[in-house]
């Protein structure tokens, strides 16, 4: 887990998925409609090599050359929908 994943758990988000256009706005309407707070991180933020042992958690292979068209999905209940 990154760093940055790492703070945003502890800020109560839950890693949802990595989504592209036209998927990614799909579902971030679809959670906002539901009752979620939704928030997105660049892939590159999210998903990279621990500094430690430099492997990552998940495989990226599909992402290769192509990182910057996918965001990861973060929810939370919006507050009063807890």
């Amino acid at each position: 887990m990154s760093k940055r994943e790492d703070e945003l758990i502890k800020e109560g988000w839950q890693k949802r998925f990595i989504a592209e256009e036209p998927r990614l706005s799909e579902m971030v309407h679809l959670y906002k409609e539901t009752g979620f707070e939704v928030h997105l991180e660049p892939l590159s933020a999210v998903e990279k090599p621990d500094e430690e042992n430099q492997e990552c958690q998940t495989c990226r292979i599909c992402f290769e050359g192509t990182e910057d068209k996918y965001q990861v999905i973060f929810t939370r209940p919006q507050k009063g929908n807890e």
